[in-house]
């Protein structure tokens, strides 16, 4: 995997939609928190601009990206919020000379979209905060996204989960949005995860869906080849009047039964209050004891 140049002090940065709106005034503290950590901020053409839900037509919102790709002078390309509409887009964006000129591209939720398709050209992209979710996020989050964007190094501890699967691995890591996983298979922008570690997270779902998503990873062959599984925060998760019996945890424990890799659960990053930064595409290392779980990037 390629990794783009990590940023330096001076360096620009922009800020663009790709599926939900985001104004001006939404867009003070994220310019804040990158002028803090001395990079100069460059406002996309979509930032402001409203087109009902979305940050512009798909067409402006593809133009812009593009826009970013192609000026030598942006080192990173910051999403500024997810919702939906990334998907709408991706096969618009022009990604020639991307592989020779990479430059990291941030966000999670939605931009799972972007993730995955990057990962498939063979560049490392980041799953962390978003300009929206800066906010209201933790100073872990914020550290922890300056850290992969300045190459200062990841390594995480956490208390491990009771429901863990004890072992080791090492692998790329991939993954992102349980949902939009799910509804890239099939496409040229599904990934292929044999031999990597997984991570997903999940927002707003009913359990049910988490079973149907989950089985359907696993019929494309999703989960049968994994060396290590992240479940990061399943938040806010929701069931119906009649229960489904199981909850995430459980769901995923049954469906992946047969398999003898490692899996972590209540990982710190997605939807939930805290999100640390993962490189996506990057090697890792993962233990998981039952006492704690270590995720180190090589």
């Amino acid at each position: 995997m390629i990794k783009p140049a990590y940023l330096k002090k001076g360096d620009k940065v922009a800020i663009v939609c790709t599926a939900r709106k985001f104004s001006h005034e939404e867009a003070k503290q994220a310019i804040a928190l990158l002028e803090s950590w001395g990079l100069e901020v460059v406002l996309g053409d979509t930032i402001g601009l409203d087109n009902y839900q979305l940050g512009g037509t798909d067409q402006q919102r593809a133009s812009d990206f593009t826009k970013q790709l192609k000026d030598p002078n942006i080192k990173a390309i910051w999403c500024a919020r997810g919702g939906y509409g990334t998907v709408r887009i991706i096969d618009d964006i022009d990604f020639s000379g991307f592989v020779d000129n990479p430059k990291w591209v941030i966000g999670f939720s939605d931009v799972t979209v972007l993730h995955s398709h990057i990962h498939n050209l063979g560049v490392e992209t980041i799953h962390g905060l978003m300009a929206f979710s800066v906010e209201k996020s933790l100073v872990e989050s914020r550290d922890s996204l300056y850290k992969s964007l300045f190459g200062e190094g990841l390594a995480y501890e956490i208390e491990s989960d009771n429901s863990n699967r004890l072992g080791t691995a090492k692998g790329q890591l991939v993954g992102g949005n349980l949902s939009i996983l799910y509804s890239l298979l099939g496409s040229k922008s599904s990934v292929d995860t044999k031999g990597k570690v997984l991570f997903i997270e999940d927002l707003d779902e009913y359990l049910y869906h988490i079973d149907r998503m989950m089985h359907n990873l696993k019929r494309n062959g999703m989960l049968e080849g994994l060396v290590g599984l992240v479940v990061g925060g399943m938040t806010d998760m929701h069931d119906n009047a009649i229960p489904f019996g199981y909850d995430a945890k459980q769901i995923i424990l049954s469906i992946t039964a047969e398999y003898d890799y490692p899996i972590v659960f209540n990982f710190p990053a997605g939807h939930g209050v805290s999100n640390l930064a993962l490189n996506l595409g990057s090697q890792v290392h993962l233990k998981v004891d039952s006492d704690k779980v270590q995720l180190k990037f090589i």
